[in-house]
């Protein structure tokens, strides 16, 4: 029989590998659906590829590659028998297999036990060899297989732990000497004990005492009495007291100059009175609310609607998505996409064909696995209801609550957030963060097809006036996410929230315990009023005036989008720099008209500002010292002295006046009002015309180049140092509104050798995507979605909209909590 079965593997030998270091082993999920072990039809292994494969699915790896040799693995899971058995250690059969198996469902060991089977099968006629068979199978065989069976989790290198890798235990955290003084320091009320900051606290582990820091570029956050406390006393160790949850906590060596962990932290709080597990209350998932303020137990219960008998649903797009650690941000986000038709229809309507043409690994393939996650939410194969004879020992049980055992977005996780800073660890993200990074990787992998991203995408018009002159300039840019103000001051309980914050005050003085928190709530229509409302342009230069002067912009929709994304701005910066959320609630209506905030263009009496740049100012070693008679410019002497006499310096007094054109003493006056602060407010008039200006600015006054929306030269600059044209680097910034990472992503789904010689042999400041039309062009056009080939499509919408979706974020922190998301289905 060895024989036999040598001699049956001797073809296929060549094909058989032996996992070498860096090679991953996917053991435990399809890498087209998420079949696994534990599936009806088990899990192929490829010996070539290590890819796993439903039973589905492995016929189509076969066909498309001619690998013939696939491990079968299979876990039969039951229920531990009661009485004698009872508490036993889960059994094993073949106790190495599936070593580093990751389980698809939670297994309490007291109530389940497994044994696993693997063997080896040889396609296309399904001859299997059971496996272990070390004394019949060739010894390459065998230890092909053993290193499969025992290989690490496909996943464990992508997944480092948040910080271990990156901040060193301290020297001190072992041996660290605490004294023995007393101090317990309570829950809230704290301040700096040698002045009155209450915000950029740090506790000193060895002898309690706390005060503030001033570790910030700008001097803010402090008044530096943490370090030279240090200083006098040579205490190294601190921990900034608004970051201690159960998990840990961020931990100053002022000896080292560094953040550092403290392995010991736990114990070096307790010993002034601070239990780290009574910090924060943890909820079931393993998240955790803000530890300054108590829980407030009503937002947990009420979004995730606790204590209320819900009935389980389940079927097709009634599929959960599991939490992988602090991956919630990834399951709301994925659970809202694929409620969408237009992804339904891009990726799990064209799941064959998606699946057909997959490269040969699919698991780095992104309409793959968007496929794979669409098909795992949509089908209803991961979302059975229990079988009859369950629900009744259920009942018996008293355990009412069943749960499915839905999916895990592990792979796409892992595909997405690779190369990503923040998305590739396992620390808590922003769900509006990722969803347009998701949308981001949506439009690169969508060139040349169906876009479903196109649903998000409208215009927006941008109006700037010159507070001055009064004159106007239009423009449009490309957006998918509206993001809406929260103005505190617009609140309808503001007394409320004055006394709760009286109360508040005292308790922190008097040390007792604060108050119930009162809650600001805010009218959604006050957060509309705030986005409508004209804001300040910093740093604006007025074409008109050719100077630097006062404008305002205000933005409306020149399109709306089929579904509309709306962020609250709720999180802000602390003066320690720390983000922080705004306790606040906004009733948001379920049906909202937009029409009065459509882009109306160029008004009639409305006079454009000049398509002109600001000059460009010249390095000083540039500059020419003196100014010939030829080149000066008019200046009213008269009023320049006049200036001058009242203590500013000549030059800018003559600048003043230049740049306010000879308008009078008053005019540049005002303009030295709003100047003064600048660098070069005192430096000598420097102008364009003093210089060759060049072919492209020949044919402007002053020297001002040809506004044509032409992008930022610094961004310019940094792409062409990348090696990339400049004509090319312009089209990018313009394609994507002058953001750099977006432009570099629009650089490479774009060669250049693709675009029209329309493209090519366009000038740098010419616009020439209507899709962001630049404001002066106002055409007769309708946007529509082939309105443009060379710019992302806008489609347009009637702006009426009903609540379909919404993910909140439950818990004080911007670095911890929880996302829950609801969705609309069947009116419910």
């Amino acid at each position: 029989m060895a024989a036999d079965l040598g001699e049956l593997l001797v073809p296929y030998m060549p094909t058989i590998r032996v996992p070498r270091t860096g090679d991953r082993v996917f053991k435990s999920e399809c890498a087209f659906s998420f079949d696994s072990p534990e599936s009806e039809g088990g899990l192929y292994v490829c010996m070539n590829t290590f890819l796993g494969f439903g039973r589905e699915h492995v016929e189509r790896h076969y066909r498309k590659t001619g690998q013939s040799v696939y491990m079968h693995l299979k876990r039969h899971v039951k229920e531990k028998a009661t009485g004698a058995a009872g508490g036993a250690i889960p059994r094993r059969r073949n106790g190495k297999v599936f070593l580093d198996l990751e389980l698809n469902r939670d297994f309490n060991g007291e109530d389940y036990e497994y044994e696993d089977e693997a063997k080896l099968v040889i396609f296309p006629d399904h001859f299997e060899i059971p496996l272990p068979n070390i004394e019949e199978l060739p010894a390459l065989v065998t230890i092909a297989c053993d290193a499969v069976l025992n290989a690490s989790s496909a996943y464990k290198k992508q997944e480092p732990e948040s910080w271990d890798e990156e901040i060193q235990v301290s020297r001190h955290a072992r041996s660290l000497r605490q004294l023995d003084n007393g101090v317990r320091i309570p829950p809230s009320g704290w301040k700096c004990q040698k002045c009155e900051m209450r915000e950029n606290l740090w506790l000193n582990l060895t002898d309690g005492a706390v005060l503030c820091g001033k570790w910030f570029f700008d001097g803010s956050g402090g008044n530096g009495h943490a370090l030279e406390h240090y200083r006098e006393t040579n205490y190294p160790l601190a921990v900034k007291l608004d970051t201690i949850t159960p998990d840990g906590a961020d931990v100053y060596s002022f000896e080292e100059e560094e953040a550092v962990l403290d392995p010991h932290i736990s114990e070096h709080l307790s010993h002034f009175g601070i239990d780290m597990l009574q910090m924060q209350k943890r909820t079931e998932n393993g998240h955790h609310t803000d530890n300054n303020a108590r829980p407030r137990v009503s937002e947990w219960e009420v979004i995730q609607e606790s204590g209320m008998k819900l009935k389980a649903v389940y079927g097709s797009g009634y599929t959960g998505v599991k939490n992988l650690g602090n991956s919630c941000y990834l399951g709301t986000v994925m659970q809202v996409l694929f409620s969408i038709p237009d992804f339904q229809r891009m990726y799990v309507g064209n799941l064959q064909r998606i699946f057909d043409y997959s490269p040969l690994d699919p698991t780095q393939d992104f309409a793959t696995q968007m496929a794979k996650l669409g098909h795992g939410l949509l089908s209803g194969q991961y979302s059975k209801p229990p079988m009859k004879s369950e629900l009744i020992e259920q009942v018996m049980k008293e355990e009412y609550k069943h749960q499915q055992k839905g999916i895990s977005p592990r792979m796409l996780k892992a595909l997405v957030s690779r190369g990503h800073p923040e998305f590739s660890s396992n620390r808590q993200q922003d769900a509006h963060e990722f969803l347009l990074h998701i949308i981001n990787l949506v439009e690169r992998n969508s060139a040349g097809s169906e876009n479903p991203s196109d649903v998000f995408r409208f215009l927006v018009e941008e109006r700037v006036q010159c507070c001055q002159t009064r004159r106007v300039r239009y423009t449009q840019r490309v957006d998918y996410c509206i993001q809406l103000p929260a103005p505190i001051e617009a609140a309808t309980n503001r007394e409320e929230l004055l006394a709760y914050e009286a109360k508040r005050k005292d308790a922190e003085e008097n040390m007792r315990a604060p108050p119930e928190p009162v809650r600001a709530r805010i009218p959604f229509t006050a957060c509309l009023q705030a986005f409508t409302e004209p804001e300040n342009v910093p740093d604006f230069w007025s074409s008109a005036l050719q100077a630097k002067s006062a404008g305002v912009k205000t933005s409306r929709f020149a399109s709306f989008p089929e579904y509309l994304i709306v962020q609250i701005k709720k999180f802000t910066f602390g003066v320690d720099w720390v983000p922080k959320k705004l306790d606040l609630a906004i009733d948001v209506p379920d049906f909202l008209d937009l029409n009065r905030l459509r882009a109306t263009g160029l008004q009639a009496g409305e006079e454009e500002l000049p398509d002109l740049m600001p000059p460009i100012v010249l390095p000083e070693d540039t500059r020419d010292n003196s100014m010939s008679s030829i080149d000066s410019p008019e200046i009213d002497e008269a009023a320049v002295m006049q200036l001058a006499e009242m203590g500013f310096p000549l030059e800018a007094c003559r600048k003043a006046v230049y740049y306010t054109g000879n308008m009078g003493p008053e005019m540049a006056f005002n303009w030295i009002i709003a100047h003064m602060e600048e660098p070069d407010f005192a430096e000598p008039l420097t102008l364009p015309s003093m210089i060759d200006p060049g072919p492209s600015t020949s044919d402007s006054p002053t020297g001002a180049t040809p506004l044509g929306n032409s992008p930022p030269e610094e961004s310019i600059a940094i792409l062409t140092s990348m090696g990339f044209p400049r004509t090319h680097s312009i089209q990018a910034l313009k394609a994507t509104n002058n953001n750099l990472e977006r432009a570099l992503d629009w650089i490479f789904t774009h060669p250049e050798e693709e675009e029209s010689d329309a493209l090519s042999d366009m000038a740098d400041t010419e616009p020439n995507d209507n899709a962001f039309s630049n404001a002066n062009s106002h055409s007769d056009s309708t946007l529509s979605p082939d309105r443009d080939t060379s710019g992302p499509r806008i489609k347009d919408g009637p702006g009426r909209y009903e609540l379909f979706a919404f993910i909140s974020h439950m818990g004080a922190s911007t670095m911890s909590g929880h996302y829950v998301c609801h969705i609309k289905k069947e009116g419910r």
